[in-house]
């Protein structure tokens, strides 16, 4: 049987993982990663792959061929990972170093296209040549299909909406160097920023971590909203405000008939509900298919794109 080798690399996990062609995941193992500039990134998945093939080993025989989901932007066709952020720039030939080490081809993608090449060829994909899937985890990124063909812009940075203002005005700087970006209220890193700032104004049972690195447990904020805890429900209330207008701002520019929602922080279903709620139906009166959590496994689906990328799909 051919198999693939599919490794996914997030902000803080690198998943390393064999699959058929029909994107059934055979064995993995998950790595931690930690922040980490390009270099430090190639050791770990050297280092990593090495372990992997070690104590797991292949399925039957030598994967046919390697794909790797990367954050940043990637040339896929050139197989070059440009960057992580303006602050981590060094290109790196990644595909070409990874194929000659382990002697099978490789091809690479950052991992949000990469998961919206899964939900292309196993998920939604299957009844929709128009939708978005939208990642929500650490960060946020979209992947677009148009006509059937993924969007990739001039420099390979199409989709980094989580730089986008929508409306819901915290006061909190992002990343970017702007205020109040969806990805600062509503992903991960988000839920911990505005927790940090505004943990004075509202009372809470949240334990906001004092050490350096650690970041507040989204499924503790959520659990703690839902017995109405003030700081925590205003934290979800504005994550939903500002996704629920992100999607219907993309909605209005990409006329999608189907929105994709992974990632960690929408797995659980309890933000989709919050979503809905605040969608206006004039907007979305289009989005034929709804607004869906992916069919596939939100745990998995980075893992299954580089799958997709390995079988150049």
């Amino acid at each position: 049987m051919e198999t693939y080798l599919g490794l996914d690399l997030g902000g803080t996990k690198l998943l390393i993982g064999e699959m058929d062609s029909r994107g059934n995941i055979l064995r993995y193992k998950k790595y931690d990663s930690g922040y980490f500039n390009q270099q430090a990134a190639l050791e770990i998945i050297k280092s990593s792959l090495d372990d992997y093939i070690r104590t797991v080993g292949w399925y039957d025989q030598k994967p046919v061929a390697m794909g790797v989901g990367l954050i940043g932007r990637v040339d896929p066709n050139e197989g070059v990972w440009l960057q992580i952020d303006p602050s981590r720039t060094q290109r790196i030939e990644l595909a070409k170093e990874l194929s000659d080490i382990y002697g099978m081809p490789c091809h690479i993608d950052n991992d949000v296209k990469s998961a919206t090449r899964a939900e292309r060829v196993w998920g939604f994909g299957q009844i929709s040549k128009n939708f978005i899937y939208v990642n929500v985890g650490t960060g946020i990124a979209v992947g677009t299909v148009i006509n059937g063909r993924q969007i990739r812009g001039s420099h390979f940075n199409a989709g980094e909406v989580g730089h986008l203002r929508v409306g819901v005005n915290i006061g909190i700087k992002c990343g970017c160097g702007r205020m109040d970006c969806v990805e600062a209220i509503a992903a991960g890193i988000g839920f911990d920023n505005c927790a940090r700032l505004l943990r004075n104004q509202y009372e809470t049972g949240l334990h906001i971590p004092a050490e350096k690195g650690e970041r507040v447990i989204v499924s503790e904020v959520f659990a703690l909203s839902q017995k109405g805890d003030p700081l925590c429900t205003v934290l979800v209330e504005n994550a939903a405000e500002a996704l629920a207008n992100l999607i219907m701002n993309l909605v209005r520019v990409i006329d999608p008939d189907t929105v994709v929602l992974g990632g960690g922080i929408v797995a659980d279903g309890y933000m989709h509900e919050k979503i809905l709620e605040k969608l206006h139906p004039t907007t979305m009166r289009f989005v034929s298919n709804g607004v869906v959590i992916t069919k596939l496994n939100p745990g998995f689906i980075g893992l299954l794109g580089a799958g997709a990328v390995a079988m150049n799909m």
